[in-house]
């Protein structure tokens, strides 16, 4: 066959839908766009010709995101997923170069790496899942490419601050494209997108998945330097954002109350879980910035299938670099968060494995 190696040797992002019905796994939102909502955006493209192509790039929801932002409309760049934009900065920074990142991270950073045949080089995070900043500038020592630091930390949660962040980026030098996943900035209160206007190294990733509920539309986007973007363009598919997806952005964006009102609860219930699993005993939950938590266990396999017999999936991370032990839940609505906790207190009393109905441990 004439596959690349490299390709062979890739292991295929695995994800196993399970049919029970409080879904805790993905770090969606808990509430789906409201029905008057998405009747405005199917009457909006009932006037757009299905027959043509969108526009080659969206530029009209990117300067609706620049106005928001305040930035220039050059300085935004729109794709099919902020997922499209870690392998397109990775194919026009890191080809026949390096991609440097933490462990654990998120994994699209390492199998772009792998799929692009770039160099790998991932440094594990502190204890107490804090940046290793001295650890990354020596591993950037002599190397061109692309450093990802995801903002909140996922799967972690936590947030590494400003002033270690503008730190690193003045240390590591120009000859690495910075590139801050934002993904769940929203829940934390806080962002950095400013060091994208400060640096022109630095690039902002933003995402319509999580805090705006979209995650089935695949809008992300980059807040980067104006010839970065340029360049960024260059790498990404043409017509690839659709009439659809477009329309529902947009439309997103002249909700900001919802959102506001859809994070306030998700912030509520974030404290509500975090406390509520504190006080079980043998469950340590890690402090987040996020829409999930990540907690540690004695025996992760056992809890993850007696949740899973209570009608609760959730995420497992042990199999993680420095998050043995660990599982993640996404903050759902307060109903859903009752079952999980629920489940929670039975699962602490219990003792003794519980295999999963196949036998195997999913979620992974």
């Amino acid at each position: 066959m004439t596959i690349r190696t490299a390709v062979k040797a890739l292991a295929p992002y695995r994800f196993t839908p399970r049919p029970e019905p409080i879904k805790l796994d993905q770090n969606e939102s808990p509430d789906d766009v409201p029905a008057l909502l998405k009747q405005r955006v199917v009457r909006a493209l009932s006037d757009v010709a299905w027959n043509r192509y969108p526009d080659l790039g969206p530029r009209a929801l990117e300067a609706r995101l620049a106005q928001r932002h305040g930035v220039a409309a050059e300085a935004v760049v729109v794709a099919n997923g902020s997922n499209t934009l870690i392998q397109a900065i990775t194919i026009v920074s890191a080809l026949g170069r390096s991609v440097i990142t933490v462990a654990p991270t998120f994994a699209v950073y390492s199998a772009q790496a792998h799929l692009l045949g770039a160099e790998l080089v991932e440094v594990p995070l502190l204890p107490g899942f804090a940046l290793p900043a001295r650890e990354l500038v020596a591993a950037s020592a002599g190397r061109s490419g692309v450093l990802f630091l995801a903002n909140p930390a996922a799967p972690t949660g936590n947030l590494f601050t400003e002033s270690e962040m503008e730190r690193l980026v003045e240390a590591v030098g120009p000859g690495l494209l910075v590139v801050i996943d934002e993904a769940y900035a929203e829940f934390a209160g806080k962002n950095l997108e400013a060091m994208a206007a400060r640096h022109e190294n630095v690039v902002v990733l933003r995402t319509f998945s999580k805090a705006f509920g979209l995650a089935g539309a695949r809008v992300g986007y980059a807040l980067a330097h104006p010839g970065v973007a340029e360049e960024l363009r260059k790498a990404l598919l043409p017509f690839s954002v659709g009439a659809w997806q477009t329309a529902v952005a947009t439309a997103l964006l002249d909700e900001q109350g919802l959102v506001t009102e859809r994070v306030r609860h998700v912030l509520a219930e974030r404290r509500r879980l975090s406390a509520a699993l504190a006080a079980l005993p043998g469950v340590e939950p890690f402090p987040s910035e996020a829409n999930f938590i990540l907690f540690r266990v004695a025996d992760p396999a056992a809890w993850y299938h007696r949740l899973l017999a209570a009608g609760v999936v959730i995420r497992r991370q042990d199999h993680l670099p420095g998050a043995e032990g660990c599982l993640r839940v996404s903050v759902g609505t307060g109903p859903e968060n009752d079952a999980f906790l629920a489940a929670c207190e039975a699962a602490a009393g219990a003792s003794g494995p519980l295999e999963g109905r196949d036998g195997t441990d999913t979620q992974r």
